[in-house]
């Protein structure tokens, strides 16, 4: 009941968060005796809005079998934290004819962080424990004696938390045709896994055969007809490059996104978020500062004090990048000299202003304009794009997501200037690698590791 009602589990666990919200901000009023009056309302209701979006974006209302308990705790966590600094960007509004106390406004939110963490806990040890005792468990095999088969079998056991139980493997090859470590593993041939589906022995049945083997597939499909077992197919897609792969409709044709960007609906107005809050922050904090270097840029060299430069965003549009002039040059054309070790083109606080990267500051407004985020892969000029897109296989898949002022790539020390194309190539996989990982938190964490690590670097210069 529990497996079929998975879309059902969502609509649960959303109206238990409404419902938590709501009745402990009456519980809040009523404990300081505070009338609920229509501006007390709309604060309850922003609050709600935000934290449906924020959960949306942080897909905390998919089902998270397969993950431990702290991941989907912290999930929660940042979803309580977003909506909560997003009500507060909205608060000025209706702020003024709210007649709740401001402690007791943050009692109340801090009474909903326990809250929703806590059921969430105690639900999933729930489920937990009804699996592990066999309620609600499905036996499964797997078809296939291939690796992408042991490791579906692999994780079921592993994951006894899942509710599914392995059954076997099964394959038509004989044993001296199989890899090593599948020998004296395989219970019985495809046709063995069929009837015993027939036999309403299997509730699930994974099929992980090559995607070469289509016409195998197909059979083995026609007979599973015949049966009640929930059938599986494991595509081979690994041998892809899948990049936020995604299955979309076109009409009544399913397609799977090889390529695709993670900021899509509300995960993308999430981060936008992100970035203008974050961003208006810096820039708030950073004003004094900012106005200090640019008047230093122009008493100690003659030029603008911006450099201004044409680099690529994202869908791979061009767009003008902003940093604190650190060059007698402004190369901005089809050729662009990267920065070398004691490069003559430095200027007198040059060189300092690249190894402490406070010449990428000006860069928060490029942020604030929408043309950049806080966190992803960095701009390149456009010379050295179209050099590298040339060379090395995905390039331009960096481009999915909007450029930033810091990546996973730096804090991992991959700054500075790239010598040699392998440097790029390692580059770039960290970028695809920040792609495939997104989620505000990672974006946190990234923030951090430059505020506390990787602002000054011995590779930029």
């Amino acid at each position: 009941m529990i497996v079929k009602s998975q879309n059902g589990f969502s609509t649960l666990y959303r109206l238990v968060d409404i419902s938590i919200i709501t009745f402990l901000f009456l519980v809040v009023t009523g404990f300081s005796h505070t009338s609920v009056t229509t501006e007390n309302l709309l604060l309850v209701c922003t609050y709600i809005i935000m934290f449906q979006l924020s959960a949306e974006g942080m897909e905390l209302y998919r089902s998270w079998r397969g993950f431990r308990t702290p991941e989907l705790l912290r999930a929660a966590a940042i979803t309580w934290l977003l909506s909560l600094l997003g009500t507060f960007a909205l608060g000025f509004l209706f702020s003024p004819k709210v007649n709740l106390a401001p402690v007791l406004i943050l009692g109340w939110l801090a009474l909903c962080f326990f809250s929703l963490l806590i059921w969430r806990f105690v639900m999933r040890k729930f489920l937990f424990r009804l699996r592990k005792r066999g309620l609600n468990s499905r036996r499964s095999i797997v078809i296939g004696a291939t690796q992408l088969g042991y490791n579906v079998a692999h994780q079921i056991q592993e994951n006894s938390h899942l509710g599914i139980t392995f059954n076997g493997l099964f394959d038509d090859r004989s044993e001296d045709r199989l890899a090593h470590e599948f020998k004296n593993q395989v219970l019985g041939t495809i046709e063995d896994a069929i009837e015993m589906a027939k036999r309403n022995e299997v509730d699930y049945l994974y099929i992980a055969l090559p995607m070469s083997a289509e016409s195998r597939i197909r059979h083995i499909l026609d007979k599973c007809s015949d049966t009640t077992a929930n059938v599986y197919i494991i595509p081979n897609f690994f041998m892809y490059n899948l990049l936020n792969a995604r299955w979309q409709s076109v009409g009544s044709v399913q397609a799977l996104s090889v390529y695709d960007t993670p900021f899509q609906g509300a995960s993308n107005v999430l981060k936008r978020t992100e970035d203008i809050i974050l961003s208006s922050f810096f820039l708030t904090m950073l004003a004094l500062p900012m106005l200090g270097i640019a008047a230093a840029v122009k008493l100690t060299s003659k030029g603008p004090v911006i450099f201004k430069q044409k680099r690529y965003g994202l869908d791979g549009k061009q767009i003008t990048v902003y940093k604190f002039r650190s060059m007698t040059t402004q190369d901005n054309g089809p050729v662009v000299k990267q920065a070398t070790k004691n490069d003559s083109r430095l200027t007198k606080i040059g060189g300092f202003l690249r190894r402490s990267s406070l010449d990428e500051l000006p860069q928060f407004i490029n942020v604030l304009q929408g043309r950049m985020s806080i966190v992803g892969p960095r701009p390149h000029a456009v010379a050295h794009n179209e050099e590298y897109r040339k060379l090395i296989t995905g390039y331009m898949l960096r481009h999915k997501v909007k450029p930033g002022i810091t990546g996973w790539a730096q804090v991992n020390g991959l700054r500075g200037e790239t010598e040699t194309v392998n440097k790029m190539v390692q580059r770039v996989e960290y970028d695809l690698d920040y792609i495939h990982r997104w989620s505000v938190w990672f974006d946190i964490k990234i923030i951090f590791m430059t505020v506390f690590g990787g602002l000054a670097n011995k590779n930029a210069y």
